[in-house]
């Protein structure tokens, strides 16, 4: 019997390899990718941007080049002379510095040609501009599990009569926003709005919540927006959610269970007991 490898060439098998595009921004999850695609043994081709992404994943991945935010035809051409065919977005980009943008020709016609510049409205642009290029994108989820956390009461404390009105209440209210896409989480006290992500991420809008209303108990809701394309752009908690909780005085943490990624949930959940914090997944509204 012939064996597989005199079949066929070592470069065939090579090839026969899965390739994934990443567009990595900051934080673990990029690093988590890198991981589970060498334990498919797939060969991951990332792009990464300096003022953003982990030096660590140049050693992580197949073959990584950085790129300036905006440099679409650049980040087409990469994944095409790699012959790429899948690509996933993962990770955070300050949104701050994102408006330091430095479009090229092809990234600029995209800007222009959108009515709404918010978050979701400019990804799905650039995601409709990628699979028109034969580029599928996927959600990093389909590769990654375990990262959604079950509903329910997660940690040893359930929320209060105040927490549970503050948890309806703000549900309503990040719903509303969420159509006109802005944040994914809200700061709630005493069913009064304390705080609302924008630019500056959920660990700085807990603080600023946390110190408008005094660190009294208040409560932080996060969830995806209405309609939100989830191959992107995912809401992420984990333990420095929590730990900035805790400096704030926010005594409960209510999250969608369908659409956020937790990170190290067994680390976080420990960290909320330890603060007498609450916890809880809910379900989709």
């Amino acid at each position: 019997m012939t064996a597989i490898g005199e079949q066929f060439p070592r470069t065939l098998l090579k090839m026969a390899r899965e390739r994934i595009g990443l567009v990595a921004g900051g934080g673990r999850l990029p690093l988590l990718i890198s991981e589970k695609s060498a334990e498919l043994e797939a060969d991951l081709f990332a792009v990464g941007f300096k003022s953003e992404t982990d030096p660590e994943l140049a050693g992580k991945c197949t073959q990584l080049i950085w790129l300036k935010l905006g440099q679409l035809s650049r980040l087409i051409d990469f994944f095409h002379k790699n012959d790429v065919r899948k690509v996933m977005f993962a990770g955070t980009i300050n949104k701050p510095r994102a408006l330091d943008i430095r479009p090229d020709f092809r990234a600029a016609r995209l800007i222009f040609s959108i009515k709404k510049k918010g978050d979701d409205a400019l990804l799905r642009a650039v995601a409709a501009e990628l699979e028109k290029e034969n580029l599928q994108v996927k959600s990093c989820l389909d590769m990654i599990r375990g990262l959604k956390a079950p509903h329910g009461q997660l940690t040893s404390r359930g929320p209060g009569k105040e927490e549970r009105a503050d948890i309806d209440y703000g549900r309503h209210i990040l719903n509303n926003l969420g159509k006109l896409d802005i944040g994914q989480c809200v700061v709630v006290c005493q069913q009064m709005v304390a705080a609302v992500e924008a630019l500056e991420g959920t660990d700085a809008a807990i603080k600023r919540g946390g110190e408008l209303t005094g660190n009294k108990k208040a409560t932080v809701v996060k969830a995806a927006k209405p309609g939100q394309d989830l191959r992107f752009d995912q809401p992420a908690i984990g333990p420095e959610t929590i730990l900035s909780m805790q400096k704030a005085g926010v005594t409960c943490l209510a999250f969608c269970a369908e659409t956020c990624i937790f990170f190290e949930f067994e680390k976080s959940i420990k960290l909320a007991d330890e603060y007498n914090l609450c916890v809880v997944g809910l379900p989709a509204v």
